[in-house]
């Protein structure tokens, strides 16, 4: 399984739930969504984003489908001013052999 996981900065916090709408459109996008669960920051709660994408597929394949369908595209196209800073990791789960 990879795990993709993304970290937005966004340029104004209130647009965090516009924001977060728009990353739901895309739960279902592709076979091989396992997990997508969006966040985003709540008072009184330690953080320094504004905005996290934690999402497992089944392997890199859907991953990939998932980066390249017309949706996913749409939605980062329109996200993509809102935002200040993105960080991305992907990871196997199942770790690299020692």
């Amino acid at each position: 399984m990879i795990r993709h996981v993304v970290i937005w900065k966004l340029k104004h916090a209130g647009d965090a739930p516009r924001f977060k709408a728009l990353l739901d459109t895309c739960k279902a996008l592709v076979p091989g969504i396992v997990e997508f669960d969006v966040g985003i920051r709540c008072e009184g709660l330690e953080a320094n984003a504004d905005v996290v994408l934690v999402s497992t597929f089944t392997d890199k394949a859907a991953l990939d489908a998932y980066q390249i369908h017309p949706q996913h595209k749409a939605v980062s196209a329109e996200l993509g001013p809102l935002r200040e800073t993105r960080a991305v990791l992907d990871y196997d789960t199942a770790g690299t052999p020692a």
